[in-house]
């Protein structure tokens, strides 16, 4: 049986603004009704394979149970301290999955499109035999196009249903990149793999045998945090950063492609969400509330208000609640110099969005000023928000709809809808969902700081305490 393992700790940061560092391009809806990371396991579904390993961030860590939770696909969860790249992620997911036994595992990438799931399935089986013959299995996409974006992977001999690698190349000028798919030697390098946990793990002692002994180390004291594995984090972070690539499969005698050729795309840019989505007869692509005309070629993305063009071409606008891009199609790879100004100028539009998700629910800014901020909060079913106090500022909560149970000093009480309550500065509270439907309530905050850095915890659900 297959073990998936799941790369969930990119940023993303290529599809700003609506991908952000607290929320990026995996936990989006960018191309249906799930997110990039329920799609990955969903197109799991027909291979014979246990719960995925999820590796994520630690401050993404309630949204990737969240979400695997809702798909009903939770497996474990390997929280990194800080990101170190593929090749330690993988090597802490095969100590923690392997036991006794020597399985084989799937590598995908949390945020990759692939249009056809049954050609992705077939693909996979057939690469199987390889992988358990103690090949180190990485699937190399068919070409498309001269991209330069990618890195390519040169096919050697024929091995099985697949092929010998020659070598792994670089992102390639123009010239080259149209010379590599000319030849119909070559493959864009896909990011995905497929191998026996001990035939990785033999290889990495072999290539890079610091990143092994500092993985080891990090997972020798691992702790179980609710739906989360906590590695040693300062082994861990002494771990050198490197990729698979750079760490195994460069320097591997092992080393397979398989080609494939399902509809694949990595959505490193809003160009290439334009790619993949479905266009009008004048091949504009576009979600939300749009109105075109004598526009050509456009992608645009509408949040929450209606968005309009007249006589564009080749435009990207990505209107999101706090924050407009408008590209041209072809310099849509310059948003890295946004991202750069924004983190220069320690912008929170870099970091999240006005609607920010909890573990309990999630809450909406919907007005701030000074001294003032105006939330509309949404708490599940059954959840309920930290015990907990503020040195700066005073709330008022407002029902909206569904009933609270909440903790003001010493006097736990209900409060329904239209009703309200006023919680002083300095006064230790709670709020509680009790009922069956979501609890919706507005805040008014009210005082001279009002970041989300003053709280002081005193009892939390979800092991928030020392955060």
């Amino acid at each position: 049986m297959l073990i998936p393992v799941i790369m969930a700790g990119g940023t993303g940061t290529r599809l700003w603004p609506l991908s952000r560092s607290l929320h990026p391009k995996q936990f989006l809806k960018l191309t249906g009704s799930s997110s990039m990371l329920q799609d990955t396991v969903q197109r799991l579904e027909q291979l014979d394979t246990t719960l995925p390993i999820t590796v994520c961030n630690e401050d993404h860590r309630f949204i990737v149970a969240e979400q695997l939770r809702s798909g009903g696909r939770l497996g474990k969860i390997i929280l990194e301290p800080e990101g170190r790249n593929t090749a330690p992620a993988i090597a802490v997911a095969v100590h923690i999955v392997s036991d006794d036994e020597d399985p084989v595992l799937l590598v995908l990438a949390a945020d990759h499109v692939i249009a056809d799931v049954e050609e992705f399935t077939n693909v996979v089986t057939k690469a199987l035999p390889l992988a358990e013959a103690g090949k180190l299995v990485t699937f190399g996409i068919v070409p498309t196009s001269a991209h330069t974006g990618y890195g390519y992977i040169k096919r050697g001999k024929p091995v099985e249903d697949g092929f010998a690698v020659d070598c792994f190349v670089e992102k390639p000028d123009a010239s080259t990149a149209e010379a590599y798919v000319a030849s119909q030697e070559y493959y864009w390098n896909s990011g995905m793999f497929l191998f026996k946990s001990s035939v990785y793990l033999q290889e990495l002692a072999q290539h890079r045998p610091d990143i092994a002994a500092a993985c080891e180390a990090a997972v020798a004291n691992i702790q179980n945090d609710l739906d989360f594995i906590r590695l040693d984090a300062d082994a861990f972070c002494a771990c050198p950063d490197e990729s698979i690539d750079y760490a195994v499969m460069e320097k591997t005698e092992h080393a397979v492609v398989v080609p494939l050729d399902a509809g694949w795309n990595d959505i490193g840019s809003w160009s290439a969400m334009w790619d993949v989505a479905e266009k009008d007869e004048s091949g504009n692509a576009s979600k939300g509330d749009v109105i075109h005309c004598n526009s050509k070629d456009c992608y645009v993305y509408g949040e929450e208000r209606l968005v309009t063009t007249i006589g564009l071409k080749d435009t990207v606008i990505v209107d999101t609640q706090d924050a407009l891009l408008v590209a041209a199609r072809d310099s849509v790879q310059d948003v890295k110099s946004i991202v750069a100004e924004l983190k220069k100028n320690g912008r929170d539009e870099l970091k999240t969005h006005r609607e920010v998700f909890r573990p309990w629910g999630k809450f909406d800014s919907i007005d701030i000023g000074e001294r003032y901020q105006v939330k509309r909060i949404t708490v599940k079913p059954g959840a309920k928000l930290s015990l907990q106090m503020h040195h700066h500022r005073a709330e008022h909560w407002i029902v909206v709809s569904g009933t609270a149970q909440v903790t003001n000093g010493d006097k736990t009480f209900l409060v329904s809808e239209n009703q309200s309550t006023y919680i002083p500065v300095g006064v230790v509270h709670s709020l509680e969902n009790p009922g069956k439907l979501p609890l919706e309530l507005i805040e008014v905050q009210s005082g001279s700081y009002l970041g989300e850095d003053d709280i002081v915890r005193f009892e939390d659900n979800y092991g928030r305490l020392n955060e």
